[in-house]
């Protein structure tokens, strides 16, 4: 599964999810990996599908053989971006092991700028698996979070290992990539199966040539320990933390793992841990499909809707919608690409699941589908997928996906151990999304064939003891379905669940006074919203 990082609604450069694996390895969008954890044993599932497994809480006390850990100083230096301090942070690569070797993790913050009494740090997270912390901090929300929460925090992130600045997991190269997200994800023939298995197989296969010391240590438990060694060497007490999408997981972790050292921790965009890689895939899928469908009944209000007029149904939408990627599909369109690229099914479906994210793309999202159906242009479709894959225009990738599939196949056990458990798992998925369920059901083998077995399982996080969680969920989001951010709130002992009834990835910082205002008072005050608010 792949969620990708939240939406900025404020301007800044392009976002590179997480989401999921291309389609797949996508962080951004839907795609075949998801989530990760622990759990405190071997977890059983009840006749009613409930994990009953918890995640353990760690000892209170700081081993002994951690202390040079927690106990170091950072040095922190200009980052060349005005403003803003980095360092870098050492943590043990194998907490079984702490004196086998440390990991060197990209820590970057921006001082409170008020004058009154600070409270401390406060650290974000954007989400993927695998999308930078640190760019996100500093394109984003060391910039853009409310002038009042900037005033009293120092805004700090951190890349998780294997992502960004922080010993990136590495595989494929450009070329590669290019090759790898233009597999065709919908096969029709046992030739077109293979490529498929052959393309999923080389990714993983690369990822263990190329990152083999790292693939079995970058999974959600160990990067919560880390944002706990980071929570000491800043000086806080307690953990404060804004995470978003996969960044929910992350931080209901720390919660279960920390419950006693939390602080004021909101959870957008939330994710379930009791799930298996199947289910959240096909849950995803299903959230795709309930966006696409929101996208649909706008789209038809325009005179520019390429895909239907007033009076047309989403399903006919939908219908429309998969001829034309069919079409794609034998006869792909110029795009004006300097590497020869031309738009097929796999690199337009990727545009239309990127553009899902957020109802603010929707306008461009219609714009591009015109051009590339009726005047051959596949130009607009092709920049909003390699958006959403961290593509620039020389080619190259930043390692978004790499890490997203390190991350989630080490998490869970794999969706799918082989085609044909993934043709008979097709149903499921194209009843729950009759226009991306086909492809987002191939984009879940992606785990079949990583060369480190996963680690973590299902399972529940009840956190308790810890103080109040604040747990968002948006009605409509396509990548986190509002149904996860239910199930975390009544996993965590402390949650409160705040609900947004729109449209698009996340909530916080996108629009609505009402969730921001709620978000803000408890960031500043410690009051979390009343029981089962619901904002528009």
């Amino acid at each position: 599964m792949h969620t990708r990082p939240a939406p900025r609604s404020r301007p800044t450069r392009v976002p590179r999810a997480r989401t999921t694996g291309r389609l797949t390895a996508t962080l951004l969008t839907a795609t075949a990996l998801l989530v990760s954890a622990c759990s405190s044993g071997t977890s059983t599932t009840s006749a009613g599908g409930t994990v009953e497994a918890a995640l353990a809480a760690l000892p209170r006390s700081t081993p002994s053989a951690l202390a040079s850990y927690y106990d170091q100083q950072l040095r922190w230096r200009d980052c060349g971006v005005p403003g803003f301090q980095c360092a870098t942070m050492k943590a043990p690569l194998d907490y079984a092991k702490p004196d086998a070797g440390a990991v060197r993790l990209a820590v970057a913050r921006k001082k409170a700028t008020g004058k009154s009494r600070p409270l401390g740090s406060l650290l974000v997270n954007p989400g993927g698996p695998g999308g930078s912390a640190v760019g996100y901090l500093q394109d984003y929300a060391g910039l853009g979070y409310p002038a009042q929460v900037r005033a009293r925090y120092d805004m700090v992130a951190m890349d998780p290992r294997g992502v960004a600045r922080s010993e990136p997991v590495e595989c494929l190269d450009g070329r590669q990539m290019d090759t790898y997200t233009q597999t065709d994800l919908t096969p029709d023939d046992r030739q077109e199966r293979n490529a498929v298995v052959a393309a999923q197989r080389k990714f993983a296969e690369s990822c263990g040539a190329h990152s083999a010391r790292l693939l079995r240590h970058v999974s959600t438990v160990e990067a919560a320990r880390d944002m706990d060694i980071l929570r000491a060497v800043l000086g806080d007490r307690k953990l404060n933390y804004v995470g978003a999408s996969y960044g929910t997981l992350l931080g209901a972790t720390y919660a279960g793992l920390f419950p006693e050292r939390v602080g004021r921790m909101v959870l957008d965009g939330a994710m379930d841990p009791s799930l298996d890689a199947r289910r959240l895939n096909q849950d995803q899928t299903a959230g795709f499909e309930t966006a696409f469908r929101a996208f649909a009944e706008d789209c038809v209000r325009h005179t520019d809707c390429p895909l239907g007029g007033k009076g047309t149904t989403p399903a006919q939408v939908g219908d429309h919608l998969q001829a034309f990627f069919r079409k794609l599909d034998a006869h792909p369109v110029p795009a004006g690409d300097a590497s020869g690229r031309k738009l097929g099914e796999a690199l337009a479906t990727n545009g239309v699941i990127a553009s899902m994210y957020d109802e603010g793309s929707w306008e461009a999202l219609r714009e591009a589908l015109t051009s590339a159906m009726k005047e051959h242009d596949g130009s607009g479709l092709l920049s909003l997928s390699d958006s959403y894959y961290e593509r620039d225009a020389s080619g190259h990738y930043s390692n978004l996906m790499m890490a997203n599939a390190a991350v989630n196949c080490l998490d869970l056990p794999p969706a799918f151990n082989g085609a044909e458990a993934v043709e008979k798992g097709l149903p499921a998925f194209e009843k729950a999304s009759p226009v991306f369920g086909s492809g987002l059901a191939w984009a879940s083998l992606n785990c079949a064939f990583w060369p480190v077995r996963a680690t973590g399982e299902p399972h529940r996080i009840e956190a308790k003891g810890a103080a109040p969680i604040v747990v968002v969920g948006t009605v409509r989001d396509p990548a986190t379905p509002y149904r996860w951010a239910r199930s975390l709130a009544g996993q965590l002992s402390s949650a409160r669940l705040l609900t947004y009834d729109g449209d698009g990835h996340t909530a916080y910082g996108r629009g609505s006074a009402c969730i921001d205002t709620a978000i803000d008072t408890y960031l500043l005050r410690g009051t979390p919203p009343t029981a089962g608010k619901r904002c528009s």
